[in-house]
């Protein structure tokens, strides 16, 4: 991320903290303003915020150096108050909750998420409701039942497009990690409320090592993407703590037993050394990824002892699977979704090993994308798909071996 717009999105978060905003309000404006900056931003352009507080009101004006169309802005999460096409204003209603937005981009993002996945269900709801009612009075409010599903649609559009966006902020693109390739793939159960419990993270330890978390939170909608998240944040901060990695499922487990008590996911953990190819996985009720190689021979990493996710009974990776990479060997670690799209999961693994093996050589950036179309050419149940592919392309001096 360009490193301007985060102090720009810094900028925003502080004066909403400062003035009470709520943590909805907040989201819809640091989501709208980057919108509209961002491309001003990366290209090195300067962009002025102001900010003014009066009457129990936060006044924010972006100073942008061209106009932008009002076709644009007529597709922001929060439409401006006033103000012209190069320097709209926003008005929003201040509080008592003066508690500062996370300091960190990324949690703060998260926290805008949920606010905004909350607001947004919760409109739904009363807009479900308001339908239902008026569904059962006379005819002589046809007219305004013929609005209320105009008003639906619109609402559907906006909740989808406030989705989309969060998702790709919640999704974190590959890692800077030399000696791999990496690429992945996501798909919603439905394209209109794209949140779910797959999530995963992917990062490089200070050793050089990559470390990588898939997690299928089970449930749907807002409370399976929260779950994903806590999984996902509580392995990366043991993870960088030095935990072993062994423990770091039932590590994760225990840790979250009280704070998350109805919590219950499949979680698969992949460490791999891009100095010798070295890669250990730990594998928590999970389907088991797929090693592939360039002549297009393609396996299934099973685990030696089958393991338990967290929130099931003994939580852990008893025994490590550990296999060695060669330069243009390939893993893919992937969701259920991707094989269970024809109801018959040997069906599945027998399919994706053939597909994995007939696409050993196609392009990284590709391959996810294009597996996951061939898997889902018959969908008989629909499920969230998260497919990320790992390439070896060299082995590399100077990363420590992958931990046993």
């Amino acid at each position: 991320m360009h490193p301007d717009l985060v102090q720009f999105r810094q900028l925003l978060r502080a004066a909403c903290a400062a003035a009470g905003v709520p943590a909805d309000d907040r989201a819809r404006l640091v989501l709208s303003a980057t919108l509209l900056a961002e491309a001003a931003l990366s290209s090195g352009e300067h962009v002025g915020i102001e900010t003014a507080s009066a009457d129990r009101r936060l006044a924010v004006t972006l100073r942008l150096p061209g106009p932008v169309e009002q076709a644009r802005r007529n597709t922001l999460p929060l439409l401006p108050d006033a103000g012209d096409d190069a320097a709209p204003t926003w008005y929003l209603a201040a509080g008592q909750d003066r508690a500062p937005a996370p300091a960190d981009d990324a949690a703060a993002t998260r926290e805008e998420m949920l606010a905004l996945i909350a607001r947004a269900d919760g409109l739904a709801q009363q807009q479900r409701e308001l339908k239902h009612e008026l569904a059962e009075t006379n005819s002589g409010v046809l007219a305004m039942y013929v609005e209320l599903e105009e008003r639906d649609e619109q609402l559907r559009k906006a909740h989808a497009f406030i989705f989309r966006e969060l998702e790709d902020a919640l999704r974190p693109p590959p890692p800077d990690a030399p000696g791999l390739e990496l690429a992945v793939h996501y798909s919603p159960t439905d394209p209109d409320s794209p949140t779910g419990g797959d999530l995963y993270d992917w990062f490089v330890l200070p050793d050089g090592c990559l470390h990588v978390t898939l997690v299928d939170a089970v449930g749907h909608g807002v409370t399976s993407t929260r779950h994903a998240l806590t999984v996902t944040h509580a392995v990366r901060t043991l993870a960088l703590q030095g935990h072993p990695f062994r423990d770091l499922i039932a590590r994760t487990a225990e840790t979250l037993a009280r704070i998350e008590p109805g919590l219950a996911a499949t979680v698969l953990l992949a460490r791999i050394d891009p100095a010798t190819g070295r890669t250990t996985l730990a594998n928590g009720s999970h389907p088991p990824p797929v090693q592939v190689t360039p002549a297009g021979a393609a396996e299934l990493l099973h685990p030696p002892v089958v393991g338990r996710g967290v929130g099931f009974p003994d939580p852990g990776s008893p025994e490590l699977t550990h296999r060695t990479l060669a330069p243009g060997d390939t893993l893919l670690l992937y969701t259920d979704g991707l094989i269970e799209s024809r109801r018959d999961l040997d069906e599945g693994f027998d399919r994706l090993l053939d597909h994995a093996s007939a696409h050993a050589r196609h392009s990284i950036d590709t391959l996810p994308s294009a597996l996951v179309a061939r898997m889902h050419d018959v969908v008989l149940h629909t499920d969230d798909t998260v497919l990320l592919a790992v390439r070896l392309t060299e082995r590399l001096d100077g990363c420590r071996a992958g931990e046993s």
